[in-house]
């Protein structure tokens, strides 16, 4: 009797327990949630989540809800920014692109630079070249940062040479993206920190309670040399990237090489992720030399990302379709604008502003096409016309407004680009090199292929379902 009085007793305070848990569990997510998600859709969804389900939603959430990096990122913002030019210059361009560059200035705090010179470089046989040239011939320091960068030919190449270049003397620092190169292992890593470079992985922890971090990439692609030169795109490290690959493997890209005063811009953005990585300052005057005029161009850095430089990209890309005049472009490998962009887009195709949008066909994400797909129904009413381009996948970021403003780096138009990953972009206003970039989205709508919202829509119902289905992971895709 007294055994059967004691399990009763144990068993009925057990259940008193996980309910006084549930409770507090619930409520504790519920009040993160309240007070840090803006989005009521995305705050609404939470909470059902972890009320429906505790357990699992409050580990979701864990995971994937909370944003941990704005602290330690806004301490190491604040100490940054007397590496930058002092003042901003006044662009050369209409007045409502000049507006747009008041508008980004005030968006980004970054200061708009001239005297540059931008040369863009199609792909890898014509990036990586330049990119190594400007390694081998470093005296100083080299600041390289990729979100992959594989054991491959061109891989092993760039490791090849960095590690001459720390073995001779330079000052040779490499980030790496804790799960781009690899999360479990990554041999160009290890090969590289071997050979004497200084290296380090963004984000890359195997503590259970930092495990969130896991979803927040370093997406940027940065190369940095001697303090004078720098390299900036889309471009990753790999033998895709080169035109003898196979088509259903090969990448198609672009990259742009910097000289000038938006160097330091670019070294800017280096230092911050090497600090925040690492805690060491990139501070003596190797990194920071002196930079004279290289050309015309006036250039002013984006960065962006979930800590103190969130909704950044997406303001800027919203002035841009709100202040357009004439033509918008857009080419992105992945397109899966959120609602305040579609709106955008949509106002500016309503105001009489030609809205050109070039996705690949296909891309290197399955599911990604299915959600893009599945998100392209809802502009049937959005007057932008949408070319998709054949193989090989094209992972090309370009924007252009009005043969005059440009926005190139690494970000898609997705919300992992937008919200989750670090991104690095420049802003480039010039006239000429706009119409390169227009030069480069005619080829690409040349050979490409119309895409229209009512030919998916008219797709098989179980087609539609799946890509429905997979639209639902908008915001971690």
């Amino acid at each position: 009797m007294f055994s059967f009085s004691a399990a009763l007793w144990s068993s009925s305070h057990a259940q008193e327990l996980a309910a006084v848990l549930y409770v507090l569990l619930c409520v504790f997510v519920t009040i993160d949630v309240l007070l840090k998600k803006s989005d009521v859709r995305g705050a609404l969804g939470w909470i059902g989540l972890v009320w429906l389900a505790p357990i699992l939603g409050s580990l979701f959430y864990y995971m994937f809800g909370i944003n941990r990096v704005t602290r330690r990122a806004l301490k190491l913002r604040m100490g940054r920014e007397g590496a930058l030019p002092s003042t901003t210059v006044r662009p050369d361009a209409a007045p409502h692109i000049v507006k747009l560059s008041d508008v980004s200035e005030t968006v980004t705090q970054c200061p708009l630079t001239g005297g540059n010179a931008l040369d863009i470089l199609e792909g890898g046989d014509a990036a990586y070249p330049a990119m190594l040239v400007a390694i081998r011939a470093a005296k100083s320091c080299i600041a390289m940062s990729s979100y992959i960068f594989r054991n491959d030919a061109a891989g092993n190449e760039f490791a090849d040479a960095l590690i001459e270049a720390a073995q001779r003397g330079v000052r040779v620092r490499v980030l790496l993206d804790g799960v781009g190169m690899g999360y479990f292992y990554s041999a160009a890593y290890y090969r590289m920190k071997r050979g004497g470079v200084v290296g380090a992985r963004f984000l890359h922890t195997w503590l259970p309670w930092r495990m969130p971090f896991l979803n927040m990439r370093n997406h940027r692609k940065l190369l940095v040399v001697d303090g004078a030169v720098a390299f900036v795109g889309g471009i990753n490290i790999g033998a895709e990237n080169f035109a003898r690959t196979p088509v259903p493997r090969r990448v198609q890209d672009v990259h742009f090489c910097v000289r000038g005063p938006a160097v330091q811009i670019v070294m800017d953005a280096f230092a911050r992720d090497w600090t925040f990585t690492t805690d060491e300052e990139l501070d003596d005057n190797g990194w920071w030399p002196q930079l004279a005029p290289q050309g015309s161009v006036f250039v002013r850095g984006l960065r962006s990302g979930p800590d103190g430089d969130l909704y950044r990209l997406e303001s800027l890309l919203g002035a841009a379709l709100s202040l357009a005049q004439k033509r918008v472009r857009i080419v992105t490998p992945y397109f899966l604008p959120d609602a305040k962009l579609q709106f955008a887009i949509a106002q500016a195709g309503l105001r009489g502003v030609t809205v050109e949008i070039v996705l690949p066909f296909r891309s290197n994400q399955r599911v990604m096409d299915w959600a893009m797909h599945g998100h392209l129904r809802f502009f049937r009413h959005v007057r932008a016309s949408f070319s998709a381009t054949s193989p090989p996948f094209d992972h090309s970021k370009l924007c252009t407004v009005d043969g005059e403003w440009s926005l190139i780096g690494s970000s898609n138009w997705d919300a992992r680009s937008f919200r989750l990953n670090f991104e690095f972009n420049l802003e480039v206003i010039d006239r000429d090199l706009t119409a390169r970039i227009d030069a480069l989205i005619d080829e690409r709508i040349g050979r490409g292929t119309m895409l229209t919202p009512d030919m998916l829509a008219a797709e098989p119902l179980w087609k539609r379902l799946r890509n429905a289905a997979a639209r639902l992971a908008m915001p971690y895709l």
